[in-house]
């Protein structure tokens, strides 16, 4: 409450919204900052190819596997008996869902193609890669690798 000049003894009944603003902007920054580092999801190492993004529509169902070889779908850790039943309840309901596989890049092909086999086992005919893209500074590097390191023509 602050007094008017001029006329002591009365009060202002005014509300100094500028404290208020100040941790409002500043809260602001912390979420801008924050909110690209947080990731969900189990952490593996992604192949990195030149490819666009899909669009997503909704909550999406995603199968990582990790360099142990160990399946999770979305954050929960389970076997590919398991992860075949839980998806063929989810298929039954919605049979067009998809899902998506996050493979380190360190796994074995055939553990993939496994996974892709119990998924599949499931019902479910839509399945996606993830990868990272690939930084545009390499990709004239690998073009040449493909003219025995002579510069493309």
């Amino acid at each position: 409450m602050a007094f008017e000049p001029g006329q002591r003894g009365q009060f202002v009944s005014q509300i100094n919204v500028t404290p208020l603003v100040d941790v409002m902007l500043v809260l602001l920054v912390i979420f801008m900052v924050t909110a690209p580092i947080i990731q969900q999801g189990v952490q593996v190492a992604l192949p990195k190819v030149k490819a666009e993004a899909l669009p997503g529509k909704e909550e999406q169902f995603v199968v990582s596997i990790t360099r142990d070889k160990e399946i999770y779908l979305n954050d929960t850790r389970m076997s590919a008996a398991d992860l075949t039943e839980k998806l063929a309840a989810i298929s039954r309901e919605r049979p067009d869902r998809q899902v998506f596989i996050r493979a380190d890049e360190q796994v074995p092909y055939g553990e993939v193609i496994r996974t892709m086999a119990a998924i599949k086992a499931a019902g479910i005919e839509n399945v996606g890669m993830v990868t990272q893209p690939q930084p545009e500074a390499s990709a004239p590097a690998a073009a040449n690798d493909h003219n025995g390191g002579k510069p493309a023509q």
